[in-house]
């Protein structure tokens, strides 16, 4: 049988307690949306609420090729990208 003693093969010890790292992960929140502030939303039939997010980035080539193929995906829905706060592009799908 082998055992190994040299630090590489140790398992590692815990850093930091569990308080501060559920501090760390709650005030990170906020820095995501910072990072990646491209949004693409799905909204509902009735357009008051937001349905679903689709897709978050931080490129917006990204954010709008993905906005491109949700509205081919979804032509009869109401679609947009936003970046942070604001709405970038929208698609309102057919007119009934």
């Amino acid at each position: 049988m082998l055992q190994y003693s040299e630090p590489q093969f140790l398992p590692r010890k815990p850093s930091r307690s569990p308080a501060r790292k559920a501090s760390k992960a709650a005030s990170s929140g906020s820095q995501e949306t910072e990072d990646l502030p491209y949004r693409v939303e799905l909204w509902n039939e009735a357009r008051t609420a937001v349905e679903q997010v689709l897709a978050i980035t931080a490129n917006a080539s990204i954010g709008y090729s993905a906005f491109y193929a949700a509205a081919r995906d979804h032509f009869d829905r109401y679609i947009t990208l936003r970046h942070k706060n604001t709405i970038v592009n929208r698609w309102n799908g057919p007119a009934h």
